[in-house]
């Protein structure tokens, strides 16, 4: 169960980083990125795709750009960020107090 929150973290977090990478770097193509981040093309390709589907990055001939949406995006990720990390922490079970002698 707690493996696949941790892919989970995984992902989001190369998708993330992805998305760092065209905001500083726009535009920018999967090469540079699979080189740069050390992700193969293939996962920067599924990140890129996943970032364009939540409308946050689109193609262009020179590589992939922002959109419109992009800033309000990061503007509310650390609120967001931290609120699950709140559940995480709301989740967790206290281990059994030791009896007593």
């Amino acid at each position: 169960m707690i493996d696949r929150l941790e892919k989970e973290v995984d992902m989001l977090e190369r998708h993330l980083q992805v998305l760092r990478m065209v905001i500083e770097n726009e535009p920018i193509g999967i090469v540079k990125m699979s080189n740069e981040t050390g992700y193969p093309h293939h996962k920067v390709r599924y990140s890129l795709r996943v970032l364009e589907e939540e409308n946050l990055i689109e193609p262009s001939s020179q590589g992939a750009i922002t959109t419109d949406h992009t800033a309000e995006f990061v503007e509310d990720l650390d609120e967001k960020l931290d609120d699950t990390v709140e559940k995480l922490r709301d989740m967790r079970i206290e281990s059994a107090p030791e009896a007593e002698n």
